[in-house]
């Protein structure tokens, strides 16, 4: 199908990402020769649950900084839609302690407490103005990732997302500053993952992958080819993934393609693109604490429902390339097939939600519309008509 002369224009941009990226099989046992490259004199080792000690990462971790001479100091107990009073409280760990730098062992959730802890560090007020626009990051501490998970693209990307406890805010910083420095990607670290995170990671690569691809003013054939050959990717190896856990090349190529999803290069040529997705999104796991990929699979064929008659052509595409089907409402219905196939979410009931429910999402969306730029196209009436779909 040839595209409209719009969306076949490529705009200008500058691509930049200064991550290093270390892929395969063993590389975390390298984090104390690579941290020492960087001359880091003591680090902050961040990690969720006490998984990693069960498992060996944590001793493995703690031999290779341990042969380069490097203290670290330990800071656990990151939860899933990590929160800002924990980013606080490592952020004064890391001052009291004198960290030079912050290693994150985990998944994306320590990863962006990783990067929030980094460059709160070296701010002088409250990290959470960072996240609201009240200050600036002018400066943060190296960051350092082993990953444990694939799927929120954080490992090679400046973003991180963390919720507000009191006032139940989920926002963002982006910063220069905040890319990792070098991010180790082990696939064989990945096959612990439980079933309902594998699917929900599913859910979280193909929200990345969509939302610009729908929504760009601009959007060059090339970069709609990339975004598809990263979904084609995710559906084929998901379900691989299910059937065999061990499967390390499955593993591999779905960990490279959440990295790919989200570290800028389907974004390059782009333009005028937002995040309705993730926006509706933080919105329920803010106030409900749902798994964000859990969310998103139920947010993503809602939105796209509404959305599809802003931007049929390209539908029409993601049904033919994706699913070799013609029409717009087929491609959408495949896709939540397919997330109800492999078991992830695709209703607000599933997660808890109920209509009754409704008034104090939207009032929550009124923040997040703002913050994400989007207030004018999603009123309150647009979002409830999107929310409804999901009922």
């Amino acid at each position: 199908m040839p595209p409209d002369s719009e969306t076949s224009k490529m705009d200008n941009f500058s691509f930049y990402n200064p991550t290093r990226i270390e892929f395969g099989t063993g590389k975390e046992r390298l984090i104390g020769e690579i941290l020492a490259q960087h001359g880091i004199k003591k680090v902050l080792l961040a990690y969720g649950s006490d998984r990693i000690k069960g498992d060996g990462l944590f001793a493995t971790v703690s031999a290779s900084l341990g042969e380069q001479g490097i203290p670290f100091v330990e800071c656990g107990g990151i939860v899933s839609n990590p929160l800002i009073s924990k980013v606080r409280d490592a952020i004064a760990l890391a001052r009291e302690q004198g960290v030079d730098a912050i290693l994150s062992v985990g998944g994306g959730s320590v990863l962006d407490s990783a990067k929030a802890i980094a460059a709160g560090s070296l701010y002088q007020g409250d990290v959470w103005d960072l996240f609201v626009g009240k200050g600036q990051i002018e400066a943060a501490l190296p960051v350092f990732a082993i990953l444990t998970l694939a799927a929120t693209g954080s490992e090679m990307n400046s973003g991180a997302v963390v919720t507000n406890d009191d006032t139940k805010e989920k926002f963002a910083i982006n910063s220069v500053h905040t890319f990792p420095r070098v991010s180790i990607v082990n696939p064989a670290l990945m096959q612990t993952v439980s079933r309902d995170y594998l699917v929900y990671s599913a859910a979280d690569i193909i929200a990345h992958s969509i939302e610009g691809y729908f929504t760009a003013k601009v959007q060059p054939t090339i970069q709609s080819r990339l975004v598809e050959s990263v979904i084609a990717t995710v559906l084929e190896t998901t379900e691989q993934l299910l059937a065999d856990p061990e499967n390390y090349n499955a593993r591999a190529e779905f960990a490279w393609a959440a990295t790919l999803a989200l570290n800028g290069l389907t974004y390059a040529g782009t333009s005028g693109f937002g995040y309705p997705n993730h926006m509706i999104e933080h919105a329920l796991s803010a106030l409900f604490n749902v798994p964000h990929g859990a969310g998103l699979s139920v947010v993503m064929p809602a939105w796209m429902k509404w959305y599809q008659g802003q931007n049929p052509a390209q539908f029409e595409r993601f049904a033919q390339q994706l699913f070799g089907l013609n029409t717009a409402e087929e491609g959408i219905a495949a896709l939540e097939t397919w997330f109800d196939k492999i078991g992830t979410p695709t209703r607000l009931s599933q997660l808890g939600i109920t209509e009754a429910d409704l008034p104090a999402i939207l009032e929550n969306l009124k923040g997040n519309a703002r913050w994400f730029g989007l207030a004018e196209t999603y009123t309150q009436e647009v979002l409830a008509s999107i929310l409804r779909n999901a009922i």
